[in-house]
């Protein structure tokens, strides 16, 4: 369909070498050198009779195959050939090197700078959307990212406090988000209890930097600022909330997520449905429910969801990314599906303008 354009605003391309030697424990290593251990271990596995263990090793070996790329324009190219040829992609970039698991072989400056390349390749014009990152407590890091921004002319910013600090840390506060407000840009943040977590962050401190309330400092500050909270809480939450149980603190992220922005009081926060829709059968059948309904509430939500898919973390899933997309669309219907895959990637990227704009004045 030439007159429509996806945004997947949620893909990674960084290699293993971007990632910390020992990460995620000291036995990756091995793993990494060794990529036939792991189809050895599936093979064992299908032996033993053990069918759902062993394809699971395998998408593990998929995984670790897409790390193993030498450069980031491989890993791209993977996810490319799923989409259609006008298809833009938000690539997001980690430094990793505060995590604790050792030395990152490539730095942060060096995985800026090849993103930097990838946009302007021939083959690739119009299609890579680069953030920025940092780590606030990373030394030098915030003055990378602030080159990235300022000078590689990045198109904004992502963070990822379960690493191991709060979204309103100081140096995000008074340096970082001013500069990205001031230039228009929007900022994706990791808003999920999985994912990566420094290694000397227990899960209560890694949780209460990443939910979705501990951004409420940010928003009241810069409420201008388009924060987008990944992941819409994540598979956690989601898996709570189909099953009416509680999660960890007794907070359910997903409903967090779902109040915050309904309520018209947060009119630039937003989320994406990355890595979260990958187990489809159970949670696009709710997606679909969320975003119909004329009331308020809900027509808020549908203006602030992006489509995104987290590849390639989905390598780890039975279904690929073509699948998801049609899946998808089938699913929420043509109106919906170009909502959150083009109309609001769009307003979000700082491109458009809010077609209803009364819709962040009304009183629910």
């Amino acid at each position: 369909m030439p007159d429509f354009r996806i945004t997947n605003c949620h893909i990674h391309t960084n290699t293993a070498q971007h990632a910390p030697v020992g990460f995620p424990f000291p036995a990756a290593r091995v793993l990494r050198n060794s990529p036939g251990l792991i189809l050895f271990i599936a093979g064992v596995l299908r032996l033993l009779g053990q069918q759902n263990l062993a394809d699971q090793v395998d998408r593990l070996y998929q995984f670790q195959q897409t790390g193993a790329q030498p450069t980031q324009d491989l890993i791209f190219r993977e996810v490319k050939k799923h989409y259609p040829g006008n298809t833009r992609f938000v690539i997001l970039p980690m430094d990793m090197r505060g995590a604790g698991y050792g030395v990152v072989p490539v730095g942060l400056r060096a995985q800026h700078d090849e993103l930097a390349a990838l946009r302007m390749a021939d083959d690739h014009l119009g299609q890579v959307l680069p953030f920025a990152t940092l780590d606030p407590e990373v030394p030098g890091s915030v003055e990378e990212c602030l080159r990235a921004i300022t000078e590689l002319g990045f198109a904004g910013l992502k963070i990822y406090p379960r690493i191991g600090f709060p979204p309103d840390h100081p140096r995000l506060m008074n340096e970082v988000y001013p500069v990205v407000a001031e230039r228009n840009l929007p900022v994706m943040t990791h808003c999920s209890r999985g994912g990566v977590q420094g290694r000397s962050v227990d899960d209560y401190t890694a949780d209460g930097y990443t939910r979705p309330y501990a951004y409420l400092p940010v928003l009241r500050a810069f409420p201008e600022l388009r924060i987008c909270l990944a992941h819409f809480g994540g598979q956690r939450d989601w898996a709570a909330y189909v099953n009416a149980t509680e999660t960890q603190g007794h907070e359910n992220w997903m409903q967090q997520i779902r109040q915050m922005i309904g309520s018209g009081e947060f009119p630039n926060l937003w989320t994406d449905i990355s890595y979260t829709l990958f187990h489809f059968e159970d949670y696009a059948p709710i997606l679909r429910l969320l975003l119909k309904g004329n009331d308020l509430e809900s027509r808020r939500l549908r203006r602030r969801i992006l489509f995104g898919s987290d590849f390639y973390m989905t390598r780890q899933e039975e279904l690929s990314e073509r699948a998801i997309c049609i899946r998808l669309r089938d699913t929420l219907g043509e109106a919906l599906f170009w909502q959150i895959a083009e109309t609001n990637p769009e307003v979000w990227l700082g491109e458009a303008e809010e077609s209803d704009k009364t819709l962040w004045t009304l009183s629910g």
